[in-house]
């Protein structure tokens, strides 16, 4: 994966260059005809095109797209929650491109998924400047016929296999070194075929073995509680067992 800057007026870009253009063509990107731009992150342009196919729930309202005919995109724009968000919802201090959400969400997303992490490939991020804020946003490939771990939680459909599976899974990110500060089974989603993944990577980021660990399982057991309550230990269990036993 080849992550590539694109400026277009108070906005950059930065996106994955190999899938969204060709090395003949990335001098063009900036072409107000070309299909990347950052019309693109808003939801208005999808909308108008008849291009929305669904809607994820949460604080920042993802939108699924028909971005083309085998392929569709999640546009997850940057929202706050908590009562920050009654100040400003959906503006952030600008310290520096480098330094957005969405840049490092972008770059960290790309590193796993380069490590074969099953993460959602990354498309692209915009952030957009006002004077000393920003407004950011972000795409990725939909992961096809994926349903989060708490709608499986909630129809009692999580078996102990299952269950196991989403432990290795996350012992593996751990190994990687990733501390996914919002572990809940919200961003746990499991395929087709029965595959977990891990989404969401706002705010998370690479860090040495340490106590952080524990904590992101904790904060994933209370989410279980949250969408299975009385049924955490029982549910869990399994969940350890495949974390403990996955090399």
């Amino acid at each position: 994966m080849r992550l590539a800057a694109l400026r277009q007026k108070n906005g950059l870009i930065l996106h994955d260059a190999d899938s969204l253009s060709d090395a003949c063509a990335t001098h063009q990107l900036s072409s107000p005809v070309h299909p990347l731009s950052a019309a693109l992150f808003e939801a208005a342009y999808w909308r108008t095109r008849g291009l929305v196919v669904g809607e994820a729930p949460g604080r920042g309202s993802s939108l699924f797209l028909k971005a083309r005919d085998d392929e569709q995109w999640v546009l997850r724009p940057y929202q706050r929650g908590g009562l920050i968000a009654k100040l400003s919802q959906q503006r952030y201090v600008w310290l520096g491109a480098e330094r957005t959400r969405a840049f490092r969400e972008m770059r960290l997303t790309a590193a796993l998924y380069e490590q074969g992490l099953p993460v959602p490939r990354p498309v692209a991020c915009c952030v957009t400047r006002f004077g000393l804020t920003y407004e950011a946003a972000l795409l990725t490939v939909r992961i096809p016929g994926a349903r989060a771990l708490a709608s499986l939680l909630t129809n009692e459909e999580a078996d102990e296999a299952l269950l196991k599976r989403v432990g290795a899974m996350i012992k593996r990110f751990h190994q990687a070194g990733l501390d996914h500060v919002d572990l809940n089974a919200r961003n746990i989603l499991m395929d087709e075929a029965g595959k977990p993944w891990l989404i969401d990577l706002d705010r998370c980021r690479l860090r040495p073995p340490g106590k952080w660990q524990a904590r992101n399982l904790q904060r994933l057991e209370r989410s279980v509680a949250k969408f299975a309550p009385g049924q955490e230990k029982r549910l869990m269990a399994p969940l350890y067992s495949g974390y403990a036993d996955a090399e």
